[in-house]
């Protein structure tokens, strides 16, 4: 793991702005319906976090890429379901994914404009509900009144654990603060934890597929 981590933490010290280019792009991409759905995004920014500590990153430029990808994203898939309508959500490629098209629909049917806050928290249908909520036609004023303090609280809520984690390393494990054995602790963590979710999550709707009445 350090093998690729070394790496990793070089190049973002030598090319800074695609450092923060890499975390607007990963939270822009979370809110695209499907691609969102596969992006690791909010694993990047959590491992990425982690060289705020050392320098080689700002706390403030981070938080900033963020927030501006993904109210970006939410904002331009809101915009696409508000402008198509209810037709967007039976057509490709949406289509070819009806079961997380009905959880989202239910979601929003639930929680009404509430949806596209907790949505924010919650992946996979994270990158759905926007679409979703302009589709079903909410609001413009509406959504953006909830979406953007979602994403406030969302963005420090991935980027502030590993600054504090890896803070926490430096001050009371007596790692220097430009030490690269504290950021190897928490990138490596925030790797394994998220292959660990995805293949539980992968686990658990094959099995939930086996069970369901029609499916071979």
């Amino acid at each position: 793991m350090a093998s690729l981590i070394d790496p990793l933490i070089s190049f973002v010290s030598a090319h800074v702005l695609l450092a923060y280019l890499t975390l607007f792009l990963a939270a822009l991409l979370e809110a695209v319906p499907i691609v969102g759905s596969v992006i690791p995004g909010s694993t990047i920014i959590f491992a990425l976090s982690a060289l705020v500590p050392g320098g080689e990153l700002k706390l403030e430029w981070v938080l900033a890429a963020a927030v501006a990808g993904a109210v970006l994203g939410d904002g331009s898939a809101f915009c696409l379901g508000h402008r198509e309508q209810r037709e967007i959500l039976n057509c490709w490629p949406l289509s070819t994914y009806p079961r997380v098209v009905a959880q989202s629909e239910a979601f929003f049917h639930r929680w009404g404009a509430l949806a596209v806050f907790f949505a924010r928290f919650v992946p996979p249908i994270r990158a759905f509900v926007p679409i979703t909520a302009g589709a079903l036609g909410m609001s413009p004023p509406m959504f953006f009144a909830v979406n953007i303090p979602a994403v406030l609280l969302w963005a420090p809520a991935h980027v502030l654990p590993g600054v504090l984690a890896v803070s926490a390393l430096h001050r009371y494990g007596g790692f220097a603060p430009h030490a690269s054995i504290a950021k190897h602790y928490w990138i490596a963590a925030v790797v394994a934890g998220a292959i660990a979710i995805g293949v539980w999550t992968w686990i658990a709707r094959r099995r939930r597929d086996a069970i369901e009445p029609g499916k071979p």
